[in-house]
């Protein structure tokens, strides 16, 4: 998954704000990106006002948030939690809606493959709906298969219901 603009606005913000004598370098390893791509972040950054960069020695810099930046860092944070909470309710509620379909079809156990914070969320969900959940993928139960933000729900083989896979997640 591609990272917004905005993730690494909040991402170099906050580092900046707890490591002000961070280099470019330990930005691109934080971040997973290539050192060229950190400076074009930080002049944007900087041309919003947002950082302010001072020499302290010959190639050494230090980057500070200016009060822009830290009002910038507050409101990219809010959004993001927003944001997180939302995907937190969408994917709880989907859950829920599946895990209604599983005891439905008679089943009391189910099956999750993957892991994660949606897997963890599916099983939070499992517990509070009183479904076992199988330490081991077992073909007889109902599965859910997590890769990354979505997660497909697969019937087991057989099984009447609706073939139909739903997906959970981005």
């Amino acid at each position: 998954m591609v990272k917004q603009s905005k993730n690494y606005d909040l991402e170099i913000l906050n580092h900046i704000e707890e490591n002000p004598d961070t280099t470019q370098a330990d930005l691109a390893i934080q971040l997973g990106v290539a050192v060229g791509s950190v400076n074009w972040y930080l002049k944007r950054l900087i041309n919003k006002g947002y950082i302010k960069v001072t020499q302290m020695q010959r190639r050494r810099l230090r980057y500070l948030l200016t009060p822009k930046g830290l009002a910038e860092k507050a409101h990219l944070t809010t959004s993001f939690m927003q944001a997180s909470l939302h995907w937190y309710r969408e994917t709880r509620g989907t859950s829920k809606e599946l895990l209604a379909k599983v005891k439905q079809a008679g089943y009391d156990t189910v099956c999750i493959e993957g892991d994660g914070d949606l897997a963890d969320i599916i099983h939070l969900t499992c517990l509070e709906a009183h479904v076992k959940v199988k330490p081991e993928v077992d073909q007889v139960y109902p599965v859910f298969r997590v890769e990354g933000f979505k997660t497909v729900l697969e019937w087991p083989e057989g099984t009447a219901i609706n073939k139909t896979k739903k997906q959970i997640g981005r």
